[in-house]
């Protein structure tokens, strides 16, 4: 919007006369033309609001009734029938306890032979001066 400087009051208030004219003067158009469309009412007609419906007791129970029992069957088809419980044998439970068995010996050896590769092996002692005497000593 432009910027004037100052605007007296009475220019404001004619201009809004102006515009009321013409406003008025366009829904008279407006208003024929809905006329000779034969949709309309013609200019200065009440428009009536139409009566408000409402529901009697017996309606409303019924149809709660009914959406009960649609909620009902969409419920039932989504639930899954349960299974039984399935029962461990004897046989199954001794044939996991052994191959437990097996896969724990197999990972104490796996670890006591990397103990014994991380190990270093020991150096031979030098020879104490008692056992070079010895030795010395001795006829080859």
């Amino acid at each position: 919007m432009a910027r004037y400087g100052r605007i007296d009051q009475s220019v404001l208030a004619m201009a809004l006369i102006g515009y009321d004219a013409e406003k008025k003067k366009i829904e008279g158009i407006i208003a024929d033309i809905r006329v000779q469309l034969g949709g309309g009412r013609p200019t200065g007609a009440v428009q009536s609001v139409p009566k408000k419906r409402t529901l009697g007791v017996a309606a409303r129970k019924r149809i709660a009734a009914a959406q009960r029992k649609r909620w009902a069957a969409i419920k039932n088809a989504k639930a899954k029938p349960e299974r039984p419980k399935r029962k461990l044998s004897a046989a199954g439970r001794k044939a996991i306890i052994a191959a437990t068995r097996k896969r724990w010996a197999a990972v104490r050896k796996a670890a006591k032979a990397r103990k014994a590769a991380a190990k270093p092996k020991a150096r031979k002692a030098a020879p104490t001066a008692q056992k070079a005497a010895t030795q010395e000593a001795a006829p080859s």
